[in-house]
């Protein structure tokens, strides 16, 4: 019997190239020599090491967010919030203040109050949407500032270009979230941003399974701190995620189309209907920051409705038991339209009173508009607020 070794000698030869990206999920990388290694650690060659490091199918799927987003350098790392720590913590230390907006996404929130400065990194938070409380509450150390483009759950639209401006001039790093907004609604860079990072589990991706995050710099040595400190971690996203989050990026373009053009008619339909608080949405003339949100998002208003029912926890219970058909789901993005209530998941760790100050009230909800049709849809809603005017 002829014996062999464990490993195959490569793969078969082909002059031809596969049209889909193949799945590649090999921790490690082969090479011919130490020499070539080196070659590969410092520079001189492009390869592969260890997945830890990077592998082909994050790069594959950073090109295309790279793209988008108009800058050379981005890097994929296993979830949103990976690529918020990989910016915070990767450019800062001990000593350091980060300013970040008062509306942020409740784990962000948890990581500025909680982790930041257990570490030694001071934090403080200010409204996004006021300059001149940014203004007021930067310090002589205040090394960066965190800024969701548009506010989770709350949809308020930040002064991105007072605060870059405010920014620049006091020589402090601007990271911009723009999950919730996409680069087809801004170009965060263009605004003034150091860093962009994104929740790739989200609108890009877009069908509710893949975890991932990407963050991005202009400027390669910051670049080079977030990747080394998310290397160094072990941010290391699945080969098997990106993959799929590949596909699910080559229709983003329609899938933010199709959803945004329902999420206003599902806006305009709330704002009219009976059992209904308020609604926000950007694109609306009674939204509170409607004049900026026309100058940031330029008529763009995203895939994000919410809105706030008479009544409290009784009523939200109702109106998520009867809305059938919609996913109760703290979750954004995917193909199905989910409903998400703050109070009770991304913000739960807040106290009422805390909760209370954003405007976040036990009848509160976000929803993450889908591709259905647009009407029934609507109809689904309005079984669920019936059932909320009986509670």
């Amino acid at each position: 019997m002829k014996r062999t070794l464990m490993r195959p000698d490569g793969l078969p030869d082909s002059l031809s190239t596969p049209v889909v990206t193949p799945l590649m999920p090999s921790v490690v990388y082969a090479s011919t020599s130490p020499d070539e290694l080196d070659s590969q650690y410092e520079g001189r060659a492009q390869g592969y090491t260890y997945a830890r490091e990077g592998h082909p199918n994050a790069d594959v799927l950073a090109r295309q967010i790279n793209r988008l987003e108009g800058c050379d350098d981005g890097l994929v790392v296993g979830s949103g919030m990976a690529a918020v720590t990989a910016a915070l913590m990767g450019l800062t230390r001990a000593g350091d203040h980060v300013l970040g907006g008062d509306q942020l996404y409740g784990r962000s929130l948890r990581l500025m109050r909680e982790d930041l400065p257990r570490l030694g990194i001071e934090t403080s938070l200010a409204d996004p949407t006021n300059v001149d409380a940014f203004r007021a509450a930067v310090r002589p150390n205040t090394k960066l500032v965190l800024l969701e483009i548009v506010s989770n759950p709350t949809l308020r639209i930040a002064d991105i270009d007072g605060i870059a401006e405010l920014c620049r001039d006091k020589g402090i790093l601007l990271v911009l979230d723009n999950t919730f907004t996409t680069p087809k609604a801004v170009q965060a860079f263009d605004h003034g941003a150091d860093v962009v990072l994104h929740s790739v589990t989200k609108l890009l991706a877009g069908h509710a399974d893949v975890t991932l995050g990407w963050v991005g710099a202009k400027d390669p040595e910051i670049m080079q701190k977030m990747r080394i400190f998310a290397v160094t971690t072990g941010m290391t996203p699945s080969p098997f995620d990106c993959w799929l989050a590949e596909r699910g990026m080559y229709t983003f373009d329609l899938r933010f189309d199709r959803t945004q053009d329902t999420a206003r008619r599902l806006a305009d339909h709330l704002a009219t209907a009976p059992g209904v608080k308020r609604v926000l949405y950007p694109t609306r003339p009674d939204h509170p920051d409607a004049a900026r949100a026309q100058s940031v998002l330029q008529g763009q208003g995203c895939n994000i409705v919410s809105f706030e029912l008479d009544g409290g926890r009784a009523q939200a219970n109702a109106f998520a038991e009867a809305a059938k058909g919609i996913a109760f789901a703290p979750t954004l993005g995917d193909v199905g339209t989910t409903l998400s209530h703050a109070a009770s998941s991304s913000h739960r760790a807040l106290t009422p009173e805390q909760r209370a100050a954003l405007g976040i009230t036990e009848g509160f909800f976000r929803v993450s508009v889908g591709l259905e049709d647009p009407d029934a849809l609507i109809a689904c809603f309005d079984d669920g607020l019936a059932a909320a005017r009986k509670a």
